[in-house]
């Protein structure tokens, strides 16, 4: 059976790249600069995952602390200015990714990202790791002025890369990707290396892997069946 080409949106951090070690460096530049003692990297993995500024406030009440809205606003703007520098220091692809991304590709499938992450952070650290030019958009939390679980950023992400809503697969690490492809009406792959506070499989994605080779499998198993919204 040939399968009409489909467009598979992928979460960045905790899903494409592990950049917990660089963005848990920037946090602790941060807290450092506050006084405050780092925390551990394994600690505060799940920490990632809803923009810099909810990473910073919850290393900041893992500290015990609470500040306000302007205290906020120049810690993230401190972290993202050292994040920015220091993107792709330790962050690397997943195991697997870019054999996974070319058997897509090869299929005439199209690939886009759909990050929290700001768009030209995202863009940063893709172009550092030589992977920008294998997807047709690159959205973050910035690009529509909405974040996951809005379904609205997935819908523009898969409009702006070309593809159909009807023909698209999410595939993502934690509870904003579930979120976010169940109120688009779209098949979601959860996988389980990435950062969550909840685990994944508790989420219940359409498909759950373990690593990259088994990706292309679980998307191919996904393109047969319509997406609840896209074709109500």
């Amino acid at each position: 059976m040939i399968m009409t080409a489909h467009t598979i949106v992928f979460d960045l951090d905790g899903t494409l790249v592990d950049t917990a070690p660089d963005l848990i460096s920037a946090l602790n530049h941060v807290l450092d600069r506050e006084g405050l003692p780092p925390v551990p990297l394994q600690t505060a993995r799940n920490m990632i995952g809803a923009g810099a500024r909810k990473l910073i406030e919850r290393g900041l009440e893992a500290e015990g602390r609470i500040v306000g809205v302007e205290d906020i606003n120049r810690l993230t703007a401190d972290f993202i200015a050292y994040y920015a520098d220091h993107i792709a220091d330790e962050s690397r692809p997943f195991e697997g990714l870019e054999a996974a991304l070319d058997h897509l590709a090869e299929r005439g499938h199209r690939l886009a990202v759909c990050t929290n992450k700001l768009e030209w952070l995202s863009r940063r650290l893709l172009d550092a790791l030589g992977l920008s030019q294998r997807f047709a958009a690159i959205c973050g939390a910035d690009t529509f002025g909405v974040q996951k679980p809005d379904p609205t950023i997935l819908r523009e992400t898969v409009a702006r890369a070309g593809g159909q809503l009807a023909a698209s697969i999410m595939v993502g690490d934690a509870g904003t990707d579930v979120g976010v492809a169940r109120r688009a009406g779209v098949p979601v792959i959860g996988v389980s290396f990435g950062y969550t506070d909840v685990p994944i499989e508790e989420l219940k994605p359409d498909r759950l892997i373990h690593h990259m080779r088994d990706l292309p499998a679980a998307a191919t198993s996904l393109m047969g069946r319509p997406n609840a919204e896209a074709s109500a």
